[in-house]
């Protein structure tokens, strides 16, 4: 195929046109064949039940590579244009008639349009649009402001591993258990784990922001030593982090199923609690999802099936004396919250 040219495909009954579908996206490791423009698209297509599932409905931020991913090229944090990568928040210019919208506002109170996928062809045509990760908000769009998923988000630190991750999810399910909630595995497509876990739309960001932190809490006194909730980085030591602010406002996941920018074009898998401690996040690519998700299906078809209160972690998050935790820095100063400064930086204004 020429450069130049571009194909139409079949995308749950639309045409979906692809530009330039042979441009690598993804070079050949050692272990990894070469991945197109076009494979990536035929990549979603082929996880379709499963990457809707993640998606529909939700407004949805666009990690978007149009250059492919290449060694030394830095994601750029920039809502536009001025990178090799960057995060869509705002819907492009030239989107398609049937691509669906969603409000939502930012903690600076800014708002803004974004995708809300309700069909396989807008995932599809924004791969075509150089899309490699999508990470929808954890809401509705008929209701912006009160999330029906809490995010676990286990991230292994310097020193430590997904193996270890891996162990301190086993313990997540067995609280999670004792809460009477079903959780639900995925790889990141990197060293961490994410679980999911539906909540009834009732709370605020903040709400479920507390119940995480109060869960992130329980698991370090059960785990002393392997588990930190400490923000500032310096604290952390090599523990695996829950990181709790994935859940506030404006902080995504990449979702399941979608394709992270690393060698050989791993993908966020999700998984089945017994399935989690004998595999590997390299095991799940671009090249070897569709064979799996064609035998299997997605591990995650249950999701939806039942949603729980938050109720049991905000009773325990009101029951601990150490009350909130830093927010991010890019947000404004939230009621309750601490000192944000790090602890060194602290000690040396003293």
């Amino acid at each position: 195929m020429a450069k130049s040219d571009a194909i139409e495909i079949d995308a749950g009954g639309r045409a979906l046109r692809v530009s330039s579908g042979d441009r690598v996206i993804f070079p050949a490791t050692a272990k990894t064949p070469e991945i197109s423009k076009l494979q990536v698209v035929e990549y979603y297509l082929a996880v379709e039940d499963g990457i809707l599932r993640a998606l529909r409905e939700r407004p949805t931020t666009l990690e978007r590579w149009p250059k492919g991913v290449h060694e030394g090229i830095v994601l750029s944090t920039r809502e536009k244009g001025g990178g090799d990568a960057f995060f869509q928040k705002r819907v492009p210019r030239g989107a398609p008639d049937y691509l669906e919208t969603a409000t939502i506002e930012f903690p600076s109170g800014r708002t803004a349009d974004e995708i809300c996928p309700t069909e396989i062809a807008v995932v599809g045509w924004a791969a075509q649009m150089g899309t490699i990760t999508f990470h929808p908000w954890p809401v509705r769009r008929a209701d912006v402001d009160h999330p029906d998923e809490m995010r676990i988000d286990l991230d292994p630190q310097p020193g430590t591993d997904f193996d270890d991750a891996v162990r301190v999810a086993a313990e997540a399910r067995k609280l999670l258990q004792e809460l009477g909630f079903r959780g639900f595995p995925k790889t990141s497509g990197g060293r961490g784990v994410h679980i999911y876990v539906r909540i009834e739309p009732r709370w605020t960001f903040t709400d479920v922001r507390h119940a995480v932190i109060a869960f992130g809490r329980e698991l370090e006194r059960r785990m002393p030593g392997e588990v930190t909730t400490k923000w500032w980085k310096e604290e952390r030591g090599a523990r695996v982090f829950v990181d709790y602010n994935q859940n506030a406002r404006d902080r995504t996941i990449a979702s399941a199923y979608s394709i992270r920018p690393r060698p050989g074009a791993p993908v966020s898998a999700p998984l089945t609690w017994d399935e989690l401690p004998s595999v590997q996040p390299e095991d799940f690519t671009v090249a070897t999802m569709p064979a799996r998700f064609a035998e299997i299906g997605d591990r995650h078809a249950g999701i939806d099936d039942v949603h729980h209160s938050l109720q049991p972690l905000l009773d325990l998050y009101e029951r601990d004396e150490a009350g909130d935790m830093p927010y991010p820095p890019d947000y404004p100063k939230m009621p309750g919250e601490p000192k944000r400064v790090q602890p060194s930086r602290a000690r040396d204004d003293t």
